[in-house]
Parts: structure tokens; sequence; C-alpha cells
């Protein structure tokens, strides 16, 4: 059987989401359920390597230990690191895919949901429960047509 799924969204970038969403791994992992966060994108200049080798966001990282599990890049299988104003580096399920500019990435991104959806589907089928974090905000309606991390 899937995972049920709770989704923490807020109102802005720095609303609490990532220590919230570890919060609640923590309660459902002490009540008895196999639990994991997800966050399908995340922007973090810093990133935490696994034990494979493999890069991810340190929030999940965090979120997974408050869950009880090892790190796993399907729980943050889009990690972009910012490399100056307009441009990032793509790691996605923890290997570098390219460096690219804000508008590079908003044209190929829809390319990666893929990606996300066999991330979440087999954490899913390993879980109790999923914990997934927005970003931002989802109310930004100027950016819900190319949305893949809060409810687009």
């Amino acid at each position: 059987m899937a995972a049920k799924a709770i989704m923490v969204q807020g109102t802005m970038s720095n609303a609490g989401k990532s220590l919230l969403v570890a919060g609640l791994c923590r309660i459902f992992h002490e009540d008895g359920y196999k639990t994991a966060p997800f966050k399908s994108q995340n922007m973090a200049l810093n990133s935490y390597i696994t034990k494979e080798g493999l890069e991810m966001g340190r929030a999940q990282v965090m979120q997974a230990e408050a869950a009880g599990r090892l790190p796993d890049v399907r729980m943050n299988p889009i990690l972009l690191k910012p490399t100056g104003d307009t441009a990032s580096q793509v790691i996605v399920k923890g290997k570098v895919l390219d460096t690219l500019s804000a508008s590079s990435y908003f044209a190929m991104k829809k390319k990666l949901i893929p990606t996300i959806l066999e991330s979440y589907e087999s954490l899913a089928e390993e879980n109790d429960i999923l914990v997934l974090e927005g970003a931002g905000s989802p109310a930004e309606i100027n950016l819900n047509e190319n949305d893949i991390v809060n409810m687009g």
C-alpha cells in the first residue's frame, strides 16, 4: 500500500516549513510509522553528501534523521545550488546535471517531473507516511504554470 501524505505549505520562504516537517517526521516516527520527508526541489547553497557520495539538501537530511531514516536523495531529487545572481548548479538525484541560467532551468524543468514522480512513488511504496515540504508560497499564481514543488 502506498504511503499517506501530508504537505506543509507556507506563506513565504523562511516561514519555518523545514522545521515543521522535521517535527512531524519525528512525531510520526515515534508513533511507530515508517516515515520519510520529501521536497521535490530545494534551493540551497550548502548541501550534504550521502554515504553513496550523492548530494542533497541539508534540510531533508535533518528531516530524515528526525524520521529515524538514513538520508536518501529520493527525499530531495532536485537540488539547486546558486552559483550567482542568475544561475544555479542543477543536481538531480544527487548528481550534477549542469549549471544553468534561471531562464534555461525554467525552460527545461518540466522534463524533471518523471524523476520527481519516480522518487516520490518509490518512497511511497516503502513508507507509511510521507511528509511533503512546499517551497516559498503556493499563492504565487504567476509561478503556478511551471510549479514542480507546491501543488502545481
